[in-house]
């Protein structure tokens, strides 16, 4: 029985025995390469793991990534909501909110209390989820080219917030749509606007909007709605700018507040 067992394990040895099954003996001959091997290793651990997270998550991701990559302002609103609130109070009882990706803001607006939102999406939602395509059904968000004047009518809407849509206007279509939306607002208009030299929009974006994106500065802004008969709205500009200091809010995109027509 000895003679046996010891032959075998002789054996056993010689053929490298567990460390040949999981290749431990060619590691260590080959040392150099086991720390690149452990890398390497993780490494796919890791994408395992994003990619099983980015699975659960998915659709959510998709969608602020695409905000983020494109329309870093509609981002910005969401972000801007508590602060809105407090400088306007009761006029965000009822808000419509225009621009690319409005189902992500309009979705935000009505988790408030008291807030019935709006929601108006200049392009098409070909590509849209399915709550977004579910607003659309429902009537909350509505599809339609803002070079034309909104079917509202006037005051519909105590507040009108609008992001990354005008930025892709010519000034023809501007002093059309601008007036027009403080038209439809009560008690006022805020603009959210790209930053020059920041955000532009990717070769594939233009053919979509027809137009590439153009960044004004904010002189040129204030001289358009001096051009347009729109006023600042200067009481709500202080209540924002007294909102975002408190809460350490700095914005990475222009914000204008003006008033609505009278």
């Amino acid at each position: 029985m000895s003679r046996r067992s010891s032959k075998n394990s002789r054996r056993f040895g010689e053929s490298g025995g567990i460390g040949a099954l999981f290749g431990f003996n060619s590691l260590s001959r080959s040392s150099p390469y086991f720390p690149i091997a452990l890398i390497l290793l993780g490494a796919v651990f890791l994408f395992v793991y994003l990619y099983s997270s980015s699975a659960q998550f998915g659709g959510n991701r998709q969608a602020l990534n695409r905000v983020q990559g494109d329309f870093s302002c509609t981002v910005e609103v969401r972000e801007a909501i508590p602060i809105l609130k407090k400088a306007y109070g009761d006029s965000m009882h009822k808000v419509l909110h225009i621009g690319p990706n409005t189902c992500y803001v309009v979705s935000r607006l009505l988790k408030e209390e008291e807030t019935e939102a709006w929601g108006v999406e200049p392009y098409d939602i070909e590509d849209a989820d399915g709550n977004c395509k579910a607003l659309v059904r429902r009537g909350i968000v509505r599809v339609a080219d803002i070079k034309f004047p909104l079917p509202y009518r006037p005051k519909s809407f105590s507040l009108v917030i609008v992001s990354d849509a005008v930025d892709y206007l010519s000034p023809k279509y501007l002093n059309k749509t601008i007036p027009d939306l403080a038209r439809v607002s009560a008690d006022g208009l805020v603009i959210f606007t790209g930053l020059p030299g920041q955000h532009r929009a990717k070769v594939a974006e233009v053919t979509k909007f027809g137009r590439a994106a153009k960044l004004r500065s904010s002189s040129w802004w204030v001289r358009f709605f001096l051009q347009t008969s729109l006023e600042e709205n200067e009481a709500a500009i202080k209540k924002f700018q007294q909102a975002a200091t408190k809460s350490s809010y700095h914005p990475n995109c222009q914000i204008f507040h003006l008033k609505s027509f009278s």
